[in-house]
């Protein structure tokens, strides 16, 4: 069967979602959504409670993005009437003289070309500040008032909820096995269905590999199964998000973590653990070694907050080489839009949507997407040199 739609898009996660609530907002009448599992599901970059937003980062390509980032959300918070970002404040840590502090040097750069105000702490500021840390003499630090925590599933429900009041199509348990792209048009194939359209979006996600070839791609997809844990505490009351902020801490391995939100526990975790995996070894069952050793990181710099693993999780980083985005339309096929966030989308994801929908209904976007492009040395160069490390290199 054929149906034909202005626009479809692929996957229903954070970006998906997003996408398709800024194109019906677009006035794109006939809109439809392909999802492979069932609403709400866990299996993407989607689930557990909670992401860090923040202003602070290591380019001006994404601090510069943040106003509109935080606007976006503004609207979808106001059109839904769900509440998807609570501010908490956001401090970024590491050791004076350190790589970590370098990085520190490159949020504030960025911060400074945007005109965004952050505050310097020296050792005494966040000891009085923040006493739940435990830190050295030569820590240094800076703190951003508008960091907090974005809800990431409350965000799907949210554009999933509004996409559907303004009409637009969700398919859920419809598995794409293949896109036929053409001057004038696509059609995605599911099974034994085949839906033409004028328009398409791919956020794939971890998936986005498996299209590739259909879609003219072949820049390399690296992924990386990362691990949360949640830790109960007998002193919680200690990391509310009224007294104790989001955090990062940057060392020779980039920590970084939240209040108590969602669950009973203060949650943390590495950055880019780096188990680099295959699609087909994605795993739902966390791992024994990674509580332990997010448990010397509490012992050592959080003590009040170590205690008893509540949970772990499990998630996948999908990257380009150079984990940055991908926000482009494909060379030659305009009306073919492509996604992949590279790890570190979530905060973003209303105005990502929101500049797909741009791109596929105006044909351009206001914001300065060209370091995300398609054209860049790390998706066209194969020797290109891998860094996963965010502000490294």
């Amino acid at each position: 069967m054929t149906r034909g739609y202005s626009h479809i898009v692929i996957g229903a996660g954070a970006i998906g979602s997003a996408a398709a609530y800024w194109l019906a907002r677009a006035g794109a009448e006939r809109v439809l959504v392909l999802e492979q599992f069932e609403p709400g599901h866990a299996f993407g970059s989607s689930g557990d409670h909670s992401r860090i937003i923040r202003r602070a980062y290591h380019r001006d390509d994404y601090t510069a993005l943040t106003d509109a980032m935080f606007a976006a959300w503004a609207e979808v918070e106001e059109r839904s009437g769900l509440q998807v970002y609570t501010k908490t404040g956001g401090i970024d840590l590491a050791e004076a003289g350190s790589s970590g502090a370098a990085e520190i040097d490159q949020y504030r750069r960025a911060m400074d070309a945007a005109g965004i105000r952050y505050d310097e702490l020296t050792i005494d500021d966040i000891r009085t500040q923040y006493p739940q840390w435990n830190v050295s003499e030569d820590t240094i630090g800076i703190h951003q008032a508008d960091g907090g925590i974005l809800d990431i599933r409350r965000s799907v429900s949210a554009h999933v909820s509004l996409a559907k009041a303004a009409g637009v199509e969700f398919r859920s348990g419809a598995v794409v096995t293949g896109v036929r792209v053409d001057a004038h048009g696509v059609s995605v194939t599911t099974g034994e269905e085949s839906f033409d359209g004028g328009h398409l979006v791919v956020a794939a996600g971890s998936w986005l590999g498996d299209l590739m070839p259909d879609l003219g791609l072949s820049f390399t997809l690296t992924l990386s199964q990362e691990q949360v844990g949640y830790f109960s505490s007998k002193n919680l009351s200690e990391f509310t998000p009224d007294r104790f902020p989001i955090w990062i801490h940057h060392s020779d391995e980039v920590h970084y973590g939240f209040p108590v939100y969602g669950e009973a526990a203060v949650k943390l975790a590495r950055d880019m653990r780096g188990h680099f995996i295959s699609p087909s070894e994605r795993s739902f069952v966390p791992d024994d070694t990674e509580p332990h050793l997010l448990r010397d990181f509490l012992r050592r710099y959080l003590p009040a907050a170590d205690g008893p693993l509540l949970m772990s999780k499990t998630c996948v980083y999908d990257m380009p080489v150079d984990r940055d985005f991908v926000l482009d339309t494909l060379p030659g096929h305009p009306h073919v839009a492509v996604f992949n966030g590279a790890g570190h989308a979530g905060k973003f994801a209303s105005l990502v949507g929101r500049i797909l929908a741009d791109l596929l209904t105006a044909g351009r976007t206001e914001h300065d997407i060209s370091a995300f492009s398609l054209a860049r040395p790390a998706i066209t160069d194969p020797d290109f040199v891998p860094v996963f490390r965010l502000g490294d290199g």
